[in-house]
């Protein structure tokens, strides 16, 4: 499907940071709950993501990622999901996180 520039720019992805990041034992796939912290305009938001095979709670806190922010909440689980963060398949279907390739302003929108 062909799609017009109008309606990709309807998409809103930023980069924010993940500030959090904690176990989400109820999940019914292994998952982490995120904090992702987008900067002053949009500020800090929650979300769940199916990341554990290729990421620890450790090494998540700090690094940058991008993240649709103008979807409507939706509860995953028992998380309230703000934001779905963004990731790719890697030859097993593990998700790897997309993110800048060099530190960017938090908020910063992908065009």
């Amino acid at each position: 499907m062909t799609i017009t520039y109008d309606d990709f720019a309807k998409v809103d992805i930023r980069v924010g940071r993940i500030t959090r990041a904690e176990p989400y034992p109820e999940a019914r796939k292994p998952a982490y709950k995120l904090w992702v912290d987008f900067g002053g305009e949009i500020g800090e938001k929650r979300s769940s993501a199916q990341i554990t095979t290729h990421y620890t709670l450790e090494e998540l806190v700090g690094r940058q990622v991008l993240a649709v922010v103008n979807f409507p909440p939706r509860q995953i689980g028992k998380v309230m999901s703000e934001v779905l963060v963004l990731g790719v398949p890697d030859a097993e279907g593990a998700v790897v996180l997309v993110g800048p390739g060099h530190e960017v302003p938090l908020g910063g929108r992908l065009f």
